[in-house]
C-alpha cells in the first residue's frame, strides 16, 4: 500500500505534503506520530505506516504528545477554534443574530458569550455584532441594487429591526443614508446602459 522507502524518506524530511495523509508508528516506543513531528526520526526497521489516526490506534499505537497527531490536517480539532469561529459566522449568515442575542448564539455553540467575542476579536478583529451589522448592510445594498422594493421591505429583509435602524448603519458607513445610495446607483445604471 505505502512505498516504505519514499515515505521513509519524506518523514526523514518532515515533509508537510503528507501531513493528515499519512502516519507513521513506532514499534519500539508504541506512539505514532505525524509525519512533521520534531521528534528525532527514528530507524526504519522500527516504523510502519497507517493511513489514519484511527488505523494506529486500531494496531495498539497511541497518539504522541508532542505532535497531536489525532488532530491533524483535515480534521475539525486540527483548525482549533477557527472551526468555531467558522460554525459562528454561517449561523450569522444564517441570521442568528437578527432574531436572538449574542448570548443565544454561543449557546447554540456551546460556549460562553464572553469567550465567542475573544475568538472573534483574534479571528476576526471584529465583534460578532460587527459582523452581523456588515452582513446586514451588503444584504441591503444587493436589494437596493438589484430590487425596486420600498426601503422598509429591504430593511426587514436584510434583517435590521427597523428602517432607521437600516438608515442609521448606512449613515454611519457609507456617510449617507440608503435612498441616496438607491438614487446614485440607479442613475449610474441608466448611464452605464445608455452608452452601449
Amino acid at each position: 500500500m505505502f512505498d516504505f522507502a519514499a515515505h521513509y524518506e519524506a518523514v526523514q524530511r518532515r515533509d508537510p505534503a503528507l501531513d493528515g495523509v499519512l502516519f507513521v508508528a513506532v514499534k519500539t516506543t508504541g506512539i505514532y506520530c505525524r509525519p512533521v513531528c520534531k521528534v528525532r526520526t527514528p530507524l526504519a526497521r522500527n516504523i510502519e505506516f497507517y493511513p489514519s489516526a484511527a488505523a494506529a490506534e486500531r494496531a495498539g499505537y497511541r497518539p504522541c504528545l508532542r505532535c497531536r497527531p489525532e488532530t491533524a490536517p483535515f480534521c475539525p480539532a486540527w483548525k482549533g477554534t477557527k472551526t468555531t469561529v467558522a460554525r459562528a459566522l454561517a449561523l450569522i449568515e444564517a441570521g442568528a443574530l437578527d432574531r436572538d442575542s449574542v448570548d443565544a448564539l454561543a449557546t447554540s455553540l456551546g460556549i460562553g458569550p464572553r469567550h465567542l467575542s475573544r475568538l472573534f476579536a483574534e479571528h476576526l478583529d471584529a465583534s460578532p455584532l460587527q459582523v452581523a451589522q456588515s452582513l446586514r448592510i451588503q444584504r441591503a445594498k444587493r436589494l437596493l441594487a438589484d430590487a425596486d422594493l420600498a426601503i422598509t421591505v429591504i430593511a426587514e429583509r436584510a434583517g435590521f429591526s427597523s428602517p432607521r435602524r437600516m438608515s442609521a448603519a448606512f449613515a454611519y458607513l457609507y456617510g449617507e443614508p440608503p435612498s441616496t445610495l438607491r438614487k446614485r446607483q440607479s442613475i449610474g445604471g441608466k448611464t452605464a446602459s445608455a452608452t452601449r
